[in-house]
């Protein structure tokens, strides 16, 4: 792979990252109810499931979920149901953010790292988008050491870019007023996990 061709890769690595949605938000939910290791923890579980995905997209498995429609419809409705239950449980506060404050109790490392992989895994949205866009670079990786640019490219992008925010959520003069939301901010991201789950099983139909 050349340079050029791996700042093209990292140029969609970041903007992929960069792009708001459920990861954003489960990233921020944590961070807030247990603080910027939960936040970390998060970041990084969930980049894991992005190296996965680049992995499965290298060894051309993609396409072949791609291609067989029950493994991959199957795939998607587990992850919308899985994204609809989280969304549910931050509407209704329950084990939510907002309760934990309330209860002194933040959230463990454990349900971090979970949701944080599961919101990688279980997003058909992040296979689409390695399907689509890095079949090219694929192509381009001859080597050892450009396939493992292929895998821990996007992996390391994502981990940083969330670290970074929990980093700057978890900032003392920030924490405090973002927790006073909490409410809210369980709220919004329960709306949003709910609205792609919702999107998902429309697009299957």
């Amino acid at each position: 792979m050349t340079f050029s061709a791996w700042l093209g890769l990292l140029a969609i690595c970041c903007l992929g990252a960069m792009s708001p949605g459920p990861s954003l938000a489960m990233v921020v939910r944590h961070t807030l109810s247990g603080g910027r290791l939960h936040g970390v923890v998060c970041a990084w579980a969930h980049s894991i499931g992005i190296g996965v995905y680049a992995l499965v997209t290298l060894l051309g498995l993609a396409a072949v979920l791609k291609a067989s429609p029950m493994i991959f419809n199957a795939i998607a409705v587990v992850g919308a149901l899985y994204l609809a239950w989280i969304g549910i449980q931050s509407l209704r506060s329950k084990g939510g953010m907002q309760q934990k404050l309330a209860a002194g109790k933040p959230s463990r490392l454990w349900e971090a790292a979970r949701d944080g992989i599961a919101i990688s895994l279980f997003n058909p949205k992040i296979l689409l988008f390695f399907l689509a866009l890095f079949s090219q670079f694929v192509l381009a990786a001859q080597t050892t050491v450009g396939q493992g640019l292929i895998v821990f490219t996007p992996l390391v992008v994502d981990g940083l870019w969330y670290t970074i925010i929990a980093f700057v959520l978890s900032h003392a003069s920030v924490l405090p007023r973002l927790r006073e939301k909490s409410q809210l901010i369980d709220r919004l991201s329960g709306v949003v996990l709910i609205l792609l789950a919702m999107r998902v099983i429309y697009s299957l139909l």
